[in-house]
């Protein structure tokens, strides 16, 4: 039987794909183990599953001023030598890794040790712990095809991202009736993400009576930011937080209006749902997902509206232009070549570890 090791962390963006992966990896006869960081949130995500679970020591690598610069070297040197130490005793036949600084002492180590490494990287630029984990890897998985030009040609492989296959599983008409909704007014779903987007919330209550005219809406608007006034509001509802739900949900909605977060957007993508993407604005982020919606908007897969460019009139100006275009977005979606990525990265890790 041969042997994997999966790493990531920090980020659910970091291990959800990883999870994806897993029914895959054991039916080609994989044997599992996860190396993450001691208490991160990994650890319940993977442990949960029941597969072997081994923390290391780990630091944060800022460029900026922080006095656990001086610190966290320190943790990513022993977090090298534990790893070093699992990877001796777990023999591993090759690694895959998803990124977060948990990662880089495991390459590292996983080099040191002769293991192959296939790294996958969700952006369209590669974050600083992936950068420094390349020239490690023997493979670089990639999302969007400007992320090739950043890699060495001969380890750059475009694959998309894993995509967990109960997304693909949510029944249109439960998604409706748990929202109590009718069967007759398309459906929008607006996610700000899991703290939600003030910026997205105040946009779509600004012209939710002109909106409900015509479609009926979903709003996960994040923790602590439900509107009370609306709780009541006809073909409207509002949630903190889904999860089990969440693929019926995706089911029903005719069309999604989303941050551009790497993941998000490749799971819109495989539902290949007419999408709104208002990325983070370069003021609050590293300006990767106004990269990512740029790359959708010219593979003809999402309609970009910038986040300081949101007014009640573009917001409605775009949900308008892609329900009506819905169809010539669907078609671009189907044509992508980042679909069947798991198939892709089995193959690669299938690969490198003969």
């Amino acid at each position: 039987m041969k042997r994997i090791v999966l790493t990531g962390g920090g980020t659910a963006g970091h291990v959800t794909p990883n999870i994806a992966l897993l029914p895959d990896l054991k039916r080609a006869g994989y044997d599992i183990s996860y190396i993450g960081s001691y208490e991160g949130m990994e650890r319940k995500l993977i442990e949960d599953l029941d597969i072997p679970y081994y923390g290391i020591s780990s630091g944060k690598l800022r460029r900026y001023f922080d006095p656990k610069n001086f610190s966290d070297p320190f943790k990513v040197i022993k977090g090298y030598f534990e790893a070093r130490t699992l990877l001796k005793k777990l023999k591993p036949d090759v690694i895959f890794s998803k990124g977060g600084f948990v990662t880089v002492p495991v390459v590292l180590a996983a080099k040191a040790r002769k293991i192959p490494t296939i790294i996958h990287e969700s952006d369209i630029t590669p974050g600083l712990a992936n950068r420094l984990c390349i020239p490690s890897a023997s493979k670089v998985c990639a999302n969007f095809p400007e992320t090739l030009t950043h890699l060495p040609d001969e380890k750059a492989v475009l694959t998309g991202s894993p995509i967990r296959k109960e997304l693909f599983s949510g029944n249109k008409i439960k998604g409706l009736d748990f929202c109590g909704f009718s069967h007759n007014k398309p459906v929008l779903l607006i996610m700000g993400g899991s703290l939600g987007s003030k910026a997205i919330n105040d946009a779509v209550r600004g012209i939710l009576d002109t909106l409900l005219m015509k479609y009926q809406v979903i709003h996960l608007c994040g923790k602590g930011k439900l509107e009370e006034s609306l709780r009541n509001k006809k073909g409207y509802v509002q949630f903190e937080y889904i999860n089990e739900e969440l693929t019926d949900l995706f089911a029903a909605a005719d069309m999604i209006l989303s941050r551009a977060g790497a993941n998000a957007i490749c799971e819109i993508l495989a539902l290949k749902k007419p999408n709104i993407l208002i990325p983070l604005s370069a003021a609050s982020s590293r300006g990767d997902q106004i990269l990512n919606a740029e790359s959708f908007l010219r593979q003809g897969y999402s309609y970009l509206l910038k986040e300081e460019e949101v007014t009640n009139a573009s917001l409605l100006t775009a949900i308008e232009e892609v329900y009506q275009n819905r169809q010539t977005y669907i078609a671009a979606m189907e044509k992508s070549a980042l679909n069947h990525s798991i198939d892709k990265i089995i193959g690669l890790i299938n690969e490198v570890s003969k």
